[in-house]
């Protein structure tokens, strides 16, 4: 299995969650962490909010012995807040830090953080700076290809990283200007990674094991970072290191299993954030799990009234019984594939 170091942290594989904004919540993380997941990391936090004491910010900093290596992830524009901030909060049981400079989100960028911070190098520099030496644990930077196409500067901020005291790098090949779509470039990638010592993290259309191993042979990447493809799928995390390993593809989870996973993931969410809260938010989750199903369009649209813990029983039921209305036996296997 290839090894990945950070700082003084080892992980067990090179295939690391994606932080994402009301996805990488604890009990999506611990699925992905017993799945294979070698680092799991959080949602951004804003280090103004710790600062100001917010209390939906303090859930989001909730870390669970068992899933592993966390990398929590922090924004914010002002050096002095985001050093202050990661030094507050060090003593919580997180492996490694990580700073957003990626972001593509308006009201993110809008406030000069982000992504925004590609298109200000210096005090990008002066943050990642500032925080490295605030900190004794690892500190890790996060940034996309570019702001835009004529705006292509990844490398440049990568060296600014590694010159600051970053640990590590993770690159999405994407620019800001492109959020999440098209096709992700991953020669900038390959551009980073010649240009740097310290590890780089590839990030950007890893969607199934063979991509994955594509990401590490185009690039040379030290590691790989999924997002959107573990949604409804952290089984990915295990076909990716068994790929890794030269090792035949695990079977895939039946669909009690997957069910399974969903209403643990659910109840997880409702126990942590009260069931007013969690249940808009599974509505999302939940409609992954439909992906590859009979019947899968009406049950996304039944994933989209889910409001209490009941409602979700209710739709797993009604998920059983389509596939046998399919002549599917959900038992098997090999009935009911995940793409």
């Amino acid at each position: 299995m290839r090894q990945l170091t950070i700082g003084n942290v080892s992980l067990a594989n090179p295939v690391i969650l994606a932080p994402m904004a009301g996805v990488s919540d604890l009990p999506f993380r611990l699925l992905c962490h017993e799945q294979g997941a070698g680092m799991v990391c959080s949602e951004m936090i804003s280090a103004k909010a710790i600062l100001y004491h917010n209390k939906n910010t303090e859930e989001l900093m909730q870390i669970h012995p068992d899933e592993g290596p966390v990398s929590l992830q922090l924004f914010g524009s002002d050096p002095d807040i985001v050093s202050e901030m990661a030094k507050r909060i060090e003593e919580r049981p997180f492996a490694v830090m990580d700073l957003n400079m990626g972001c593509p989100v308006p009201k993110v960028v809008n406030n000069g953080e982000g992504s925004a911070l590609m298109k200000n190098p210096l005090l990008a520099g002066k943050i990642i700076e500032k925080t490295a030496k605030a900190i004794q644990k690892p500190l890790t930077v996060k940034i996309r290809k570019g702001f835009d196409d004529a705006h292509v500067n990844a490398v440049e901020m990568a060296k600014i990283a590694q010159e600051s005291g970053a640990a590590a790098v993770a690159v999405h090949g994407r620019t800001r200007e492109q959020y999440y779509s098209g096709t992700a470039d991953w020669d900038i990638i390959t551009q980073v990674k010649q240009a740097v010592k310290i590890p780089v993290i590839g990030n950007g259309d890893v969607v199934d094991a063979a991509s994955a191993l594509r990401l590490f042979e185009q690039t040379g990447c030290d590691g790989v970072m999924i997002a959107r493809a573990a949604l409804g799928d952290p089984w990915l995390f295990e076909r990716v290191n068994a790929a890794l390993e030269g090792l035949p593809a695990p079977k895939e989870p039946n669909l009690q299993a997957r069910m399974n996973a969903l209403r643990r993931q659910v109840e997880e969410m409702v126990e942590q954030k009260g069931e007013y809260t969690a249940m808009p938010q599974a509505r999302a989750q939940t409609m992954h799990y439909m992906k590859g199903l009979k019947g899968a369009a009406a049950l996304r649209r039944y994933c989209c009234t889910l409001s209490r813990l009941e409602d979700l029983d209710e739709l797993i039921a009604a998920v059983f019984e389509e596939q046998r209305k399919a002549g599917l036996d959900p038992d098997d296997v090999r009935e009911v594939p995940f793409p």
